[in-house]
């Protein structure tokens, strides 16, 4: 099938940032793209060649637009599975598949397919409702400290924390949840690995991510990782592992621990282009962006590895601040030495709502890092 300049038609569920940065690469293709999102402000809006104002969990809505396209994607997981494996059934071509879908979208199903799997993952409890929870700490089945997850719907920092004490369960959502041990851990590491239809598979250099300690969120990612050689041999065989349990085609980016013993185990997996990757647009010969999208049209993979070392820090709202944005101090961080904005285009801002990231490229790493403090520490996302 042609793909360029042709009457092809690429369906992206989801309008948000990593679409709008999937677009700059079906623009460098001219590749025709329609796009489905519940917001009529989504930054994709501009960029794409169709936009479809809809909602993401809605059959009939997800079913009618995948429908009118070839190849449908996503650049988010909150999406209607049903549909997706009706048109798969009729023909669309659809990536990641329903099947792969459907495990990751639940954090316990898909935690159990890492153990029906024989693949490492920090132990956890899988609860039906919140207050379930504190009936096994009360009785001794579950102990404090432990991490809670909601099941779905988790994103930027939410449906995650850490509960070290019985309050701390307090204003959470009181539906499905797991528990999962603390696990004591050196790094947090992703591995993004890229798989096509053929078969054909390559994986992106680790990354180190760095978190907000209160919003769980990742500040910086940090290429290539700072481990040995033999830590980073040893999560890229784990990633390649979880692509083959699943079969998946296009990215899969996989969230790992790296513990005091050096054990590798599996946080979480995200089928799409990720935050761990976006360094990749300046440090890397192929961005993640491009590499999934020859991935899902099953094209020759790109090669992956870095021309530079990167350092990305994430732009997210200002505490205290909710409004129309305002970027503070973005010149002055423009003037340093291998600095490059990406602005989301979301005009309104919240308290650690991602508006936006700055990629750092330097061949010393350590002086990339430096770089992105710098940054971290000048620019502010505030509101007028």
């Amino acid at each position: 099938m042609n793909y360029f300049s042709s009457n092809f038609k690429l369906g992206i569920l989801g309008g948000g940032q990593l679409g709008k940065m999937l677009l700059n690469d079906t623009r460098k293709f001219d590749t025709y793209t329609c796009v489905l999102d519940a917001s009529n402000e989504a930054p994709c809006k501009i960029a794409s060649n169709e936009f479809h104002l809809g909602d993401l969990m809605d059959y009939n809505t997800v079913y009618n637009f995948g429908k009118q396209v070839d190849v449908l994607t996503i650049e988010i997981e909150n999406v209607n599975v049903d549909a997706l494996e009706t048109l798969e059934k009729e023909g669309v071509k659809v990536y990641p598949s329903s099947k792969t879908l459907r495990t990751i979208q639940n954090k316990a199903t898909q935690k159990l397919f890492y153990v029906d799997n024989d693949l490492p993952t920090a132990p956890f409890s899988r609860f039906a409702y919140l207050s379930e929870i504190e009936d096994a700490i009360g009785n001794g089945g579950l102990t404090i400290p432990f991490v809670w997850k909601a099941t779905q719907f988790g994103y930027d920092g939410t449906g995650v924390k850490v509960v070290r004490k019985l309050s701390d369960l307090e204003g959470l959502p009181k539906g499905e949840c797991i528990a999962e041990t603390l696990v004591p851990f050196k790094n947090e590491l992703a591995v993004i690995v890229a798989r096509n239809a053929s078969g054909e598979t390559k994986t992106f250099p680790v990354v180190e991510m760095e978190f907000h300690p209160e919003a769980n969120q990742v500040e910086y990612v940090i290429c290539p990782a700072r481990i040995d050689d033999t830590i980073a041999k040893k999560a890229t065989e784990i990633a390649l592992k979880v692509s083959k349990t699943f079969n998946h085609v296009g990215l899969l980016a996989v969230e790992m621990f790296q513990t005091e013993n050096d054990d590798i185990l599996i946080n979480e997996v995200a089928p799409r282009p990720h935050n761990s990757g976006h360094q990749t647009i300046e440090a890397s010969y192929t961005s993640q962006f491009e590499q999934h999208l020859r991935a899902i049209l099953n094209l020759p993979l790109g090669r992956t590895d870095s021309k530079v070392g990167g350092v990305m820090v994430n732009l997210v709202g200002a505490e205290g601040h909710t409004g129309n944005v305002i970027y503070k101090n973005i010149e002055a961080i423009m003037k340093l030495n291998g600095v490059t904005p990406h602005i989301y285009g979301k005009k309104q801002t919240r308290p650690f709502r991602k508006m936006g990231h700055v990629t750092i490229v330097n061949e010393d790493l350590s002086e990339a890092r430096r770089i992105a403090e710098e940054v971290k520490n000048t620019i502010k996302v505030i509101s007028e």
